[in-house]
């Protein structure tokens, strides 16, 4: 089911979340959907386990505390345990990523 993700850890207009598997279906990771409408994006953060991000729709940007990319369909990051980072749509134009994450990974939003 698709849902809007509100809260703390977000910025920017809406940001939609889906998940591909039930918990239940996989004992070692996460997998979900992530749609970014343009200007929104996520707070720095890092997670306690690996991230992996796979672009699956419009140009966005992943950045940590030294470099900001832009990525488009088709790009794979990896971004390592405890590296503090965001990633998001923060300018014109809309962004998705599958986002997969190890299973009881912690998330530490950094970003007031």
């Amino acid at each position: 089911t698709k849902a809007e993700m509100t809260g703390g850890l977000m910025t920017g207009t809406q940001v939609w979340r889906q998940s591909i598997l039930a918990p239940e279906d996989s004992n070692n990771f996460n997998f979900a959907i992530v749609a970014f409408d343009a200007g929104s994006r996520n707070k720095f953060h890092k997670h306690s386990g690996d991230q992996i991000l796979i672009v699956t729709e419009g140009t966005g940007t992943v950045a940590n505390d030294n470099e900001s990319l832009t990525v488009t369909e088709g790009d794979v990051i990896l971004i390592p345990a405890g590296e503090n980072h965001w990633h998001g749509a923060p300018d014109a134009t809309s962004m998705a990523h599958i986002t997969v994450t190890v299973k009881g990974s912690q998330t530490e939003q950094t970003e007031a």
